[in-house]
């Protein structure tokens, strides 16, 4: 690969595929604890052992790991966090059944060996520690030690909650990223679970949230355009700083501040490839991420299962054009607040405005979902409990 022109056309066609809105998948991300001893470490034989033939072969098994019953395929962050990444469905309520069944039988593998699932998107009890000794997540330590300590936290410490929507048709496409951008402070701060991580208060509502804001901000800064998306998409990624270069040998540090433009303009010793530029781009972190899909970044993990309601209320929030549109016009006084949201949470009073409106919409049209009623039943009581804690409602149960 020797001209920009043909990285950024490489760019637009993998990343941004539109057609009619029918598919959604999420990634489930969890701390994991010993029971009873949450503040003890767990080491990388022991997840190993716990998952068996789940396990990925960054913990050393000598297989691919086989996909949970619902088809999700486990995989573990650097300090040991586990992830399900669901198979993709057509439905909401196909997605919740086989998501479910995988979330029982992933608890069910820990607690054969006396580990349990955190509740929260920023580990409470522990220092960020990595177990997984690998040549990218090496170099990727290394690289976030010399900018301060919020990298190695990411890598570490953090669990979130993904969710994974078709872009929809092209004439329809920029009102929904602008939609999942425009929602996201709001729903940032309603779904917020971090508060505490290694033993103390944060002070941030979201203190996942604000280990991203530490990082390098060419590689975790909302995606903003008023042109072409794909384009603009892929002007950020060509200006963003390589985070490692993969070699045949153990150390993938990347030279400071060299970005994948400087790479195809002969900065490092061979020309890139376009492997080279599809690995760059899964080291991009912004809250949306498109990778044919729109992968939606900037929510907590939950505790439980409490991960179907901020999944229902985005499905809801994007299930509709009118909907959207109407979410768009709500979410305008909080969009691009970022900050705010993740560390004052719905304790911001514009913030908090927001968010209870955006949440009454999405809960008016739960039904667009597909979810059957006792589901959105759960969803509606959990959204009505997060604002019963902001003390945006009365709880009616007393």
């Amino acid at each position: 690969m020797h001209h920009v022109a043909q990285a950024a056309d490489h760019i637009s066609g993998i990343c941004f595929k539109t057609g009619p809105p029918s598919r959604i998948g999420v990634e489930l991300e969890w701390t994991v604890h010993r029971d009873g001893a949450p503040a003890a470490y767990v080491e990388a034989a022991e997840l190993r052992e716990a998952l068996g033939r789940h396990a990925p072969p960054a913990l050393g098994s000598t297989h691919p790991g086989d996909p949970l019953p619902g088809g999700g395929a486990v995989t573990v962050e650097p300090g040991g966090q586990v992830e399900i990444s669901s198979a993709p469905a057509h439905s909401l309520t196909e997605l919740y059944t086989s998501l479910s069944t995988d979330q029982s039988r992933l608890s069910a593998l820990l607690a054969r060996s006396g580990l349990v699932l955190g509740d929260s998107g920023l580990d409470p009890h522990r220092p960020p520690r990595r177990i997984l000794n690998t040549p990218r997540y090496a170099a990727m330590q290394r690289r976030f030690d010399a900018q301060g300590r919020h990298g190695h936290t990411m890598m570490c410490s953090t669990a979130g909650l993904q969710v994974c929507l078709d872009a929809g048709p092209a004439d329809r496409l920029p009102a929904r990223w602008n939609a999942l951008h425009e929602v996201g402070p709001a729903l940032l701060a309603a779904f917020a679970t971090s508060g505490r991580h290694a033993g103390r208060e944060t002070g941030w509502a979201s203190a996942r949230m604000a280990t991203w804001y530490g990082i390098e901000p060419r590689r975790t800064r909302p995606v903003t355009t008023s042109g072409d998306l794909a384009t603009g998409w892929a002007r950020y990624a060509l200006a963003a700083p390589l985070l490692c270069v993969r070699n045949g040998a153990d150390r993938w540090d990347a030279p400071p501040g060299v970005t994948f433009a400087d790479w195809i303009g002969g900065a490092l010793p061979r020309p890139p490839v376009i492997d080279d530029l599809d690995y760059h781009l899964s080291t991009l972190f912004p809250p949306v991420r498109p990778r044919g899909y729109l992968e939606v970044r900037y929510l907590d993990a939950q505790p439980g299962e409490e991960w179907i309601a901020p999944v229902a209320v985005l499905a809801a929030l994007l299930s509709d054009d009118t909907i959207t549109d109407a979410a768009r016009a709500l979410a305008a006084p909080t969009a691009g607040q970022w900050v705010s949201a993740a560390r004052h949470g719905l304790a911001d009073p514009v913030i908090r405005a927001g968010a209870t409106d955006l949440l009454d919409l999405a809960c008016r049209h739960l039904d667009s979902t597909g979810l059957p009623s006792g589901v959105r039943d759960v969803v509606t009581d959990i959204v009505d409990r997060r604002l019963v804690r902001a003390g945006l409602r009365k709880d009616l149960s007393r």
